[in-house]
């Protein structure tokens, strides 16, 4: 019977109390060696205090007495008199004199010694922090300078139409500083350091260029008196196409919302001389082939029910003319075409021929590429 009951006699502990229990054990463990330790070192200091009371150990302790008198010294960079008096009686032991003639060590009392940048990597100094010049390629420069997007400007150095400091450089990567002579087309040019975005709703019969050689009436017209900098307008309408239009001298904005890499969105509203038909409508969808390559439409709508001679096109591409030549390549006459959005800008409360200043809001989500005007890569595979 009772060994029906040894499992609860001596049951075996579990749980926080064997975690206790062997804690106490460890702790009686380590009273033992530091007690056994005690006898040790109280056994050492007996026999050691027998080995100095002897006349050998008298004699070595008084040498070892005035051991620390002449190693202390040692322990600091200041000597006074006295010690250097009684320094001076004792034997003189030759040191080795340091040559002048070896390099300096990098490293003193443990610490690094300080170097320039320019003395680690080796290079000269170009100029006092105050008077130092962001360096940067001839392009971006050109561009910074509110003269053409920086793509444009690559093109003119290629062409031979820019030089700095008097000669012709034909590589848009050269390093400048701003502080050369840099002229493009004979003419002086400067950075911009007053950015400026003005939203134009642009009319028909203006060329989207800053000067035309044939005389032309340019956008440029119509913004007399806005701004004294520099702007230029970022991408290109037709002559007969109207609608929104960006003119800035941030040449690294312009740079972005042009590049076709960003897939900036455009959205035109299409007149046609005939109604679309549902063939030609999901063509533009699908997509066509054109003479520079195939192109789809990103969305295509009628733009009134009654009415399908009226459509608005969402594309993104940057191709010359794209829209008018998508329509014109399956038969239709564009009577008017009209850009009603370019990234998040709109010509609303804009009338045609009028411009406006861009607010904080509209620049800064143009600077940071807003995903809502931006295609995603999803989208684009």
């Amino acid at each position: 019977m009772a060994k029906a009951f040894d499992k609860f006699i001596n049951k075996e502990v579990t749980g926080a109390k064997k975690k206790e229990a062997f804690r106490q054990e460890k702790k009686k463990f380590k009273k033992e060696l530091r007690q056994k330790a005690d006898e040790e070192r109280v056994q050492n200091l007996e026999k050691y205090r027998l080995i100095v009371n002897t006349p050998a150990a008298n004699k070595s302790r008084e040498v070892v007495a005035k051991a620390p008198e002449k190693a202390a010294p040692k322990k600091s960079f200041t000597v006074n008199a006295r010690d250097a008096q009684s320094a001076s009686d004792a034997p003189k032991k030759r040191t080795p004199s340091r040559t002048t003639d070896k390099p300096a060590a990098k490293y003193k009392a443990g610490k690094p010694v300080k170097q320039t940048y320019e003395q680690i990597t080796q290079k000269p100094v170009s100029a006092d922090k105050d008077g130092a010049e962001e360096v940067m390629p001839l392009n971006k420069f050109i561009a910074h300078a509110g003269i053409c997007g920086r793509r444009e400007a690559a093109e003119l150095v290629k062409e031979g139409k820019v030089q700095v400091n008097g000669s012709i450089i034909f590589e848009p990567g050269f390093k400048v500083t701003g502080k050369e002579k840099i002229l493009v087309k004979g003419e002086q040019v400067f950075v911009q350091k007053n950015l400026v975005y003005i939203l134009l709703n642009k009319p028909k019969d203006y060329i989207t260029t800053a000067k035309d050689p044939e005389g032309r009436k340019t956008v440029l017209d119509l913004l007399k008196g806005a701004t004294k900098e520099r702007i230029y307008p970022v991408g290109r309408l037709d002559r007969n196409t109207t609608g929104v239009l960006l003119l800035t001298n941030d040449g690294e904005m312009a740079q972005k919302l042009t590049h076709p890499s960003f897939e900036i969105k455009k959205i035109y509203e299409v007149r046609l001389d005939k109604p679309v038909t549902k063939k030609d409508f999901d063509a533009i969808l699908s997509g066509i082939t054109l003479e520079d390559g195939f192109v789809s439409a990103d969305s295509l709508a009628y733009a009134d029910a009654k009415d399908k001679s009226v459509v608005g096109i969402e594309i993104h591409s940057g191709r010359n003319r794209i829209v008018r030549r998508i329509f014109e390549h399956l038969g239709y006459d564009v009577k008017n075409l009209d850009r009603v959005m370019f990234a998040n800008l709109t010509k609303k409360n804009v009338d045609r021929g009028k411009w406006r200043l861009l607010n904080d809001k509209e620049v800064r989500l143009l600077k940071f590429m807003n995903k809502s005007f931006v295609r995603a890569a999803k989208e684009t595979k």
